[in-house]
Protein backbone atom coordinates (compact mmCIF):
# COMPACT_ATOMS: atom_id res chain seq x y z
CA UNK A 1 0.00 0.00 0.00
CA UNK A 2 1.43 3.34 -1.06
CA UNK A 3 0.23 6.19 1.13
CA UNK A 4 0.53 9.46 -0.75
CA UNK A 5 -0.51 12.63 1.06
CA UNK A 6 0.99 15.05 -1.43
CA UNK A 7 -0.99 18.28 -1.53
CA UNK A 8 -2.36 17.77 2.00
CA UNK A 9 -1.45 19.87 5.03
CA UNK A 10 -1.17 18.22 8.45
CA UNK A 11 -1.14 19.93 11.85
CA UNK A 12 0.19 17.75 14.67
CA UNK A 13 -0.12 19.15 18.18
CA UNK A 14 2.57 18.41 20.73
CA UNK A 15 4.90 17.15 18.04
CA UNK A 16 8.39 18.14 19.15
CA UNK A 17 9.18 14.73 20.69
CA UNK A 18 7.95 11.18 21.21
CA UNK A 19 4.83 9.95 19.45
CA UNK A 20 4.00 13.39 18.06
CA UNK A 21 7.38 13.79 16.41
CA UNK A 22 7.16 10.27 14.97
CA UNK A 23 3.74 11.11 13.52
CA UNK A 24 5.02 14.36 12.02
CA UNK A 25 7.94 12.47 10.46
CA UNK A 26 5.63 9.75 9.13
CA UNK A 27 3.22 12.22 7.56
CA UNK A 28 6.08 14.21 6.03
CA UNK A 29 7.51 10.99 4.60
CA UNK A 30 4.08 10.36 3.01
CA UNK A 31 4.29 13.73 1.27
CA UNK A 32 2.14 15.94 3.51
CA UNK A 33 3.12 19.51 4.32
CA UNK A 34 3.64 19.23 8.07
CA UNK A 35 3.08 21.83 10.79
CA UNK A 36 4.94 21.00 14.00
CA UNK A 37 3.74 22.40 17.32
CA UNK A 38 5.35 22.75 20.72
CA UNK A 39 5.51 25.22 23.56
CA UNK A 40 8.90 26.77 22.78
CA UNK A 41 10.62 28.06 19.65
CA UNK A 42 13.72 26.03 20.50
CA UNK A 43 11.94 22.69 20.60
CA UNK A 44 9.89 23.48 17.49
CA UNK A 45 13.05 24.41 15.58
CA UNK A 46 14.82 21.22 16.73
CA UNK A 47 11.87 19.08 15.58
CA UNK A 48 11.81 20.79 12.18
CA UNK A 49 15.52 20.16 11.72
CA UNK A 50 15.11 16.51 12.75
CA UNK A 51 12.39 15.96 10.15
CA UNK A 52 14.30 17.79 7.44
CA UNK A 53 17.38 15.68 8.14
CA UNK A 54 15.33 12.47 7.90
CA UNK A 55 13.27 13.68 4.90
CA UNK A 56 15.33 16.21 2.93
CA UNK A 57 12.41 16.96 0.59
CA UNK A 58 9.92 17.52 3.42
CA UNK A 59 7.78 20.64 3.52
CA UNK A 60 7.76 21.33 7.25
CA UNK A 61 7.20 24.41 9.36
CA UNK A 62 6.22 25.06 12.96
CA UNK A 63 4.23 27.14 15.41
CA UNK A 64 5.29 27.61 19.02
CA UNK A 65 2.12 27.84 21.12
CA UNK A 66 0.91 26.45 24.43
CA UNK A 67 -2.33 24.74 23.50
CA UNK A 68 -3.31 24.26 27.13
CA UNK A 69 -4.76 27.76 26.88
CA UNK A 70 -7.40 29.28 24.62
CA UNK A 71 -4.86 31.95 23.67
CA UNK A 72 -2.35 29.33 22.57
CA UNK A 73 -4.94 27.56 20.45
CA UNK A 74 -5.89 30.86 18.85
CA UNK A 75 -2.22 31.57 18.10
CA UNK A 76 -1.87 28.26 16.26
CA UNK A 77 -5.04 28.73 14.23
CA UNK A 78 -4.11 32.31 13.33
CA UNK A 79 -0.72 31.12 12.10
CA UNK A 80 -2.18 28.14 10.21
CA UNK A 81 -5.83 28.93 9.39
CA UNK A 82 -6.48 25.79 7.34
CA UNK A 83 -5.46 22.15 7.43
CA UNK A 84 -6.57 18.91 5.81
CA UNK A 85 -5.32 16.68 8.62
CA UNK A 86 -5.40 17.37 12.36
CA UNK A 87 -3.71 15.07 14.85
CA UNK A 88 -4.60 15.98 18.45
CA UNK A 89 -1.55 14.41 20.03
CA UNK A 90 -0.67 16.83 22.83
CA UNK A 91 -1.00 15.29 26.28
CA UNK A 92 0.51 14.95 29.72
CA UNK A 93 0.63 12.12 32.27
CA UNK A 94 1.91 11.47 35.75
CA UNK A 95 1.51 8.80 38.39
CA UNK A 96 -0.25 10.25 41.45
CA UNK A 97 -2.46 8.58 44.02
CA UNK A 98 -6.12 9.57 43.70
CA UNK A 99 -6.19 11.03 47.22
CA UNK A 100 -3.21 13.25 46.44
CA UNK A 101 -4.58 14.81 43.22
CA UNK A 102 -5.79 18.37 43.90
CA UNK A 103 -8.55 20.09 41.96
CA UNK A 104 -5.97 22.15 40.08
CA UNK A 105 -4.37 19.01 38.62
CA UNK A 106 -7.73 17.62 37.52
CA UNK A 107 -8.37 20.92 35.76
CA UNK A 108 -4.86 21.00 34.23
CA UNK A 109 -5.20 17.49 32.82
CA UNK A 110 -8.60 18.33 31.37
CA UNK A 111 -7.33 21.53 29.75
CA UNK A 112 -4.27 19.87 28.19
CA UNK A 113 -5.55 16.41 27.28
CA UNK A 114 -9.16 17.15 26.36
CA UNK A 115 -10.05 20.79 25.85
CA UNK A 116 -7.05 21.53 23.62
CA UNK A 117 -8.27 18.95 21.11
CA UNK A 118 -11.84 20.23 21.37
CA UNK A 119 -10.76 23.81 20.65
CA UNK A 120 -8.48 22.95 17.74
CA UNK A 121 -10.98 20.54 16.16
CA UNK A 122 -13.73 23.14 16.48
CA UNK A 123 -11.51 25.60 14.61
CA UNK A 124 -10.33 23.33 11.78
CA UNK A 125 -13.15 20.87 11.09
CA UNK A 126 -15.53 23.35 9.39
CA UNK A 127 -12.89 24.09 6.74
CA UNK A 128 -12.49 20.37 6.10
CA UNK A 129 -16.24 20.03 5.68
CA UNK A 130 -16.24 22.81 3.08
CA UNK A 131 -13.58 20.94 1.10
CA UNK A 132 -15.42 17.64 1.46
CA UNK A 133 -12.32 15.89 2.81
CA UNK A 134 -10.46 15.81 6.10
CA UNK A 135 -8.94 13.70 8.82
CA UNK A 136 -9.12 14.33 12.57
CA UNK A 137 -7.29 11.98 14.93
CA UNK A 138 -7.30 12.03 18.73
CA UNK A 139 -4.48 10.26 20.59
CA UNK A 140 -6.27 8.45 23.38
CA UNK A 141 -4.74 5.50 25.27
CA UNK A 142 -5.48 2.01 26.47
CA UNK A 143 -5.67 3.79 29.84
CA UNK A 144 -8.93 5.29 28.62
CA UNK A 145 -10.42 1.78 28.77
CA UNK A 146 -8.26 0.15 31.45
CA UNK A 147 -8.20 3.05 33.92
CA UNK A 148 -4.85 2.82 35.78
CA UNK A 149 -5.32 3.15 39.55
CA UNK A 150 -2.05 5.08 39.82
CA UNK A 151 -3.22 7.85 37.46
CA UNK A 152 -6.99 7.99 37.43
CA UNK A 153 -7.01 11.61 36.28
CA UNK A 154 -5.04 10.63 33.18
CA UNK A 155 -7.34 7.70 32.40
CA UNK A 156 -10.36 9.98 32.79
CA UNK A 157 -9.04 12.35 30.12
CA UNK A 158 -8.27 9.52 27.73
CA UNK A 159 -11.81 8.19 28.11
CA UNK A 160 -12.99 11.69 27.29
CA UNK A 161 -10.92 11.62 24.09
CA UNK A 162 -12.84 8.53 23.02
CA UNK A 163 -16.19 10.19 23.71
CA UNK A 164 -15.28 13.37 21.86
CA UNK A 165 -13.87 11.55 18.82
CA UNK A 166 -16.87 9.24 18.50
CA UNK A 167 -19.34 12.07 18.95
CA UNK A 168 -17.57 14.36 16.48
CA UNK A 169 -17.43 11.56 13.91
CA UNK A 170 -21.22 11.23 14.15
CA UNK A 171 -21.64 15.01 13.99
CA UNK A 172 -19.65 15.05 10.72
CA UNK A 173 -21.47 12.09 9.17
CA UNK A 174 -21.55 12.15 5.39
CA UNK A 175 -19.17 15.10 5.04
CA UNK A 176 -16.06 13.25 3.86
CA UNK A 177 -14.30 14.13 7.13
CA UNK A 178 -13.34 11.17 9.30
CA UNK A 179 -12.67 11.32 13.02
CA UNK A 180 -10.92 8.52 14.88
CA UNK A 181 -9.08 7.80 18.10
CA UNK A 182 -5.80 5.89 18.29
CA UNK A 183 -5.01 4.09 21.54
CA UNK A 184 -1.34 3.43 22.29
CA UNK A 185 -0.17 1.42 25.27
CA UNK A 186 3.05 2.05 27.20
CA UNK A 187 5.31 3.58 24.56
CA UNK A 188 9.02 4.39 24.58
CA UNK A 189 8.40 8.10 24.27
CA UNK A 190 10.63 10.77 25.75
CA UNK A 191 8.37 11.11 28.80
CA UNK A 192 8.11 7.39 29.53
CA UNK A 193 11.84 6.87 29.11
CA UNK A 194 12.54 9.74 31.53
CA UNK A 195 10.14 8.16 34.02
CA UNK A 196 11.87 4.78 33.75
CA UNK A 197 15.50 5.98 33.74
CA UNK A 198 15.96 6.12 37.55
CA UNK A 199 14.73 2.54 37.92
CA UNK A 200 16.89 1.41 34.99
CA UNK A 201 20.01 2.95 36.51
CA UNK A 202 19.23 1.56 39.94
CA UNK A 203 18.87 -1.99 38.59
CA UNK A 204 21.67 -1.77 36.02
CA UNK A 205 19.26 -2.37 33.14
CA UNK A 206 18.58 -0.63 29.86
CA UNK A 207 15.49 1.57 29.63
CA UNK A 208 14.09 -0.81 27.00
CA UNK A 209 14.45 -3.81 29.31
CA UNK A 210 13.02 -1.81 32.20
CA UNK A 211 10.03 -0.92 30.03
CA UNK A 212 9.58 -4.60 29.15
CA UNK A 213 9.54 -5.52 32.86
CA UNK A 214 7.11 -2.65 33.55
CA UNK A 215 4.72 -3.96 30.91
CA UNK A 216 4.89 -7.49 32.27
CA UNK A 217 4.24 -6.27 35.83
CA UNK A 218 1.72 -3.48 35.25
CA UNK A 219 0.07 -4.58 31.98
CA UNK A 220 0.25 -8.39 32.24
CA UNK A 221 -2.45 -8.88 29.59
CA UNK A 222 -0.08 -7.48 26.95
CA UNK A 223 0.31 -9.93 24.12
CA UNK A 224 3.54 -8.48 22.72
CA UNK A 225 4.97 -8.31 26.29
CA UNK A 226 6.91 -5.11 25.65
CA UNK A 227 6.46 -1.40 25.20
CA UNK A 228 5.64 -0.11 21.73
CA UNK A 229 7.81 2.38 19.87
CA UNK A 230 6.64 5.84 18.79
CA UNK A 231 7.08 4.73 15.18
CA UNK A 232 4.70 1.80 15.64
CA UNK A 233 2.01 4.16 16.90
CA UNK A 234 2.78 6.66 14.14
CA UNK A 235 2.28 3.98 11.49
CA UNK A 236 -1.34 3.56 12.57
CA UNK A 237 -1.92 7.32 12.64
CA UNK A 238 -0.45 7.80 9.16
CA UNK A 239 -2.77 5.10 7.80
CA UNK A 240 -5.83 6.65 9.47
CA UNK A 241 -4.89 9.97 7.88
CA UNK A 242 -4.56 8.43 4.44
CA UNK A 243 -6.97 8.45 1.52
CA UNK A 244 -7.16 4.66 1.84
CA UNK A 245 -8.79 4.96 5.29
CA UNK A 246 -11.91 6.65 3.92
CA UNK A 247 -14.30 4.08 5.45
CA UNK A 248 -12.73 4.18 8.92
CA UNK A 249 -14.41 6.72 11.18
CA UNK A 250 -15.77 6.86 14.70
CA UNK A 251 -13.32 4.10 15.58
CA UNK A 252 -11.08 3.42 18.56
CA UNK A 253 -7.99 1.90 16.96
CA UNK A 254 -5.72 0.08 19.38
CA UNK A 255 -1.93 0.03 19.06
CA UNK A 256 -1.32 -1.28 22.58
CA UNK A 257 0.03 -4.74 21.96
CA UNK A 258 -3.16 -6.54 22.96
CA UNK A 259 -3.41 -5.17 26.52
CA UNK A 260 -7.15 -4.54 26.25
CA UNK A 261 -8.60 -8.02 26.56
CA UNK A 262 -11.81 -7.60 24.57
CA UNK A 263 -12.92 -8.71 21.12
CA UNK A 264 -14.08 -5.23 20.10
Amino acid sequence: MLIDLSGKTAVITGSTAGIGLAIAHGLAHAGASVVVNGRTEERVHAAIEYIRLACPDANVRGVAADLATAEGCEKLVNAEPHTDILVNNMGIFEATDFFEIPDADWQRFFEVNVLSGVRISRAYAPGMVKKGWGRVVFLSSESGINIPPEMIHYGFTKSANLSVSRGLAKRLAGTGVTVNAVLPGPTLSEGVMAMLEPSAEKNGMSVEDTAREFVKAKRPSSIIQRATTPEEVANMVVYVCSKQASATTGAALRVEGGIVDTLT
